[in-house]
C-alpha cells in the first residue's frame, strides 16, 4: 500500500524514478505527509501489489476507515465488497495490482488515524492491516466578537478571523480568504455589512464592470491573511420567516454559524466554521440583580427576552428564582420613538404596554414628573388602562412629551400600576432623544435657498 502525498521537486525516499520517464524529476513522492487543517479534503491513493511472481491473489477487498479523535467513519472505495454484493471481489495476477481512491472533508482538530484493512485469499484466508496516522491542525481562528441587538428581530454580529498557524507550531504562509458566510438558523437570515468607497466610481456601468474585473481590482478585494494577521467582518442577523418575526429573537436563541472558505499557497481549497453563535441578554440587570441605570430599552429585545422567560417557567410548571418575567411582569415600549426633538414642540409618543404574567391584569400606566428631566410629559400624566389579558396580552396609549431644554436626554419616570394589588412596576428608561434648538428664520431661509 503506497500513501503519500506530492511534492514538486523533493527527493525522497521510495520516490518513482525512470531516465524514460520525462515527468520523473519534476513530480516525486516524498514519504512524509506534510500539513493538513481542518477544512481541507484528505484525499489519498491506496495500491495493493501482488508481489509474488508466480502466486495470484483471489478474493481480495479492501475496507478503508478514517479514526478521528471522536469517531470513526467509514470511508467508501472501489475495492470494499461490502458496497457491491461481493461484486468488489477482486483477482490480482502475480506482479500486478489494484488501487482506490478515498477523500474525506476534515471537520476536528487533533490526531487522525486512517486504518486500512486488506482480505484476500491466497493458499488460505489472510488479512493486512495497514495504519497511516497524521495531524490535523486549524489554520484560522474564527470568533466572534460582539453581539449587538438592534431590535426585536434583528442581531449584529461581528467576526473576527485570524490566522494562527505560528501560534500552534505549524509553519505556514499566507491564506487567501475566497468567501465568507453566515449560515443563519431556521427562520433566520443573514447579510453581510460592507463599507464600500464609491468616490472612484464612474457614471458608466460598463466602464465600472470592466474595473471590477480587472486583475488588479480582483487582488485588492482578496482578503489575505499572514501569519498573525486578522480581518472582521459584520453580519445583521434578521427573523425572516414569519414565525420567527411574530416571537422576535430571544436570549439565548442560536443564530447560526459564521462559514469560510480559504484557499492557502498552492491552492489547496479549505472550509470551515465557526462555534454557533447565540444571541446575548439584554444589560437590563447588573450581575448582583440590581436594574442598570444605562439601560435603554428601545431596541434592546427587553420585551421578547420577558416573554420567552415567561414561556420556559410556563412550561416547566414551576417559579422562577427572580426571573426576568418576575422582575418585569408587564413591559412598556415604544414605537418608532423620534432621535430628536424640538425645543418647546410637544410630539406624541406610541407606547405598547405588554401583559407577561399569568392572571389578567387591570392596569393604569403613570408618567411621573419628579423621575422626568429635560423632556417631560405635556396634558394627562396617568391613563387608566383596564383588563389587560395575560401571556401576551398588549395595549398601545399615547402620550405627549415636550422639550424644556436643549441637550440630549433620557425619557424615564414610567410606571405601571395594578389597580387590583397595588403593585407598582417601575420601567427602565424608554429611549433617548436629542432636544434641540429651533433654527432662526435665517438659517431656515439659507437652508430653503441650498435646496432650490
Amino acid at each position: 500500500m503506497r500513501l503519500q502525498a506530492g511534492i514538486l521537486g523533493t527527493p525522497a525516499a521510495g520516490a518513482l524514478f525512470s531516465s524514460n520517464q520525462l515527468l520523473s524529476s519534476n513530480l516525486l513522492l516524498p514519504d512524509s505527509f506534510g500539513v493538513i487543517h481542518v477544512g481541507e479534503t484528505f484525499s489519498a491513493y491506496l495500491g495493493v501489489l501482488n508481489s509474488s511472481s508466480e502466486l495470484p491473489v483471489r478474493g481480495l477487498s479492501m475496507v478503508a476507515q478514517l479514526q478521528t479523535p471522536s469517531r470513526r467513519i467509514l470511508l467508501p472505495t472501489a475495492l470494499d465488497a461490502r458496497n457491491n454484493n461481493n461484486s468488489s471481489l477482486r483477482e490480482v495476477a502475480p506482479g500486478e495490482g489494484v488501487d482506490a481512491l478515498i477523500s474525506r472533508r476534515l471537520e476536528e482538530v487533533g490526531q487522525h488515524i486512517l486504518r486500512v484493512e486488506v482480505s484476500y485469499d491466497s493458499g488460505g484466508a489472510k488479512t493486512l492491516r495497514k495504519f497511516y496516522r497524521f495531524n490535523v491542525t486549524n489554520p484560522l481562528q474564527i470568533t466572534s466578537q460582539s453581539v449587538t441587538r438592534s431590535g426585536d428581530a434583528t442581531c449584529l454580529v461581528s467576526i473576527n478571523v485570524e490566522n494562527i498557524m505560528e501560534k500552534q507550531g505549524v509553519t505556514g504562509g499566507a491564506v487567501a480568504i475566497s468567501s465568507i458566510g453566515f449560515d443563519a438558523a431556521d427562520g433566520l437570515s443573514a447579510m453581510e455589512i460592507n463599507v464600500e468607497d464609491e468616490s472612484d466610481e464612474s457614471n458608466d456601468p460598463e466602464q465600472n464592470i470592466k474595473q471590477r474585473q480587472s486583475a488588479v481590482e480582483l487582488y485588492d478585494s482578496t482578503v489575505i491573511l499572514h501569519p498573525g494577521d486578522s480581518y472582521q467582518y459584520l453580519f445583521s442577523v434578521n427573523a425572516e420567516s414569519e414565525a420567527a418575526a411574530l416571537r422576535g429573537i430571544a436570549c439565548g436563541d442560536e443564530l447560526g454559524k459564521a462559514v469560510v472558505v480559504f484557499q492557502k499557497t498552492m491552492g489547496e481549497l479549505g472550509k470551515i466554521y465557526s462555534s454557533p453563535v447565540v444571541c446575548p441578554p439584554t444589560s437590563f440587570l447588573k450581575e448582583d440583580g440590581t436594574q442598570n441605570s444605562k439601560f435603554v430599552i428601545n431596541a434592546s429585545g427587553l420585551s421578547v427576552d420577558v416573554a420567552a422567560a415567561s414561556a420556559q417557567r410556563s412550561s416547566s410548571s414551576g417559579r422562577g428564582n427572580g426571573s426576568l418575567d418576575e422582575v418585569l411582569p408587564v413591559t412598556v415600549e415604544p414605537i418608532d420613538p423620534p432621535s430628536t426633538m424640538r425645543l418647546s414642540v410637544p410630539e406624541k409618543i406610541s407606547l405598547l404596554v405588554v401583559n407577561h404574567s399569568s392572571e389578567t391584569m387591570n392596569l393604569q400606566i403613570q408618567m411621573r414628573l419628579s423621575r422626568m428631566s429635560g423632556v417631560v410629559v405635556c396634558g394627562p400624566s396617568f391613563v387608566t388602562l383596564g383588563s389587560v389579558p395575560p401571556s401576551g396580552g398588549s395595549c398601545t396609549i399615547d402620550f405627549r412629551l415636550v422639550a424644556l431644554v436643549a441637550g440630549l436626554f433620557s425619557v424615564s419616570g414610567c410606571f405601571i400600576v395594578d389597580l387590583t394589588t397595588g403593585m407598582e412596576v417601575e420601567q427602565p428608561v424608554l429611549f433617548d432623544v436629542f432636544a434641540k434648538l429651533p433654527a432662526d428664520e435665517n438659517e431656515e431661509e439659507e437652508k430653503k435657498d441650498s435646496l432650490l
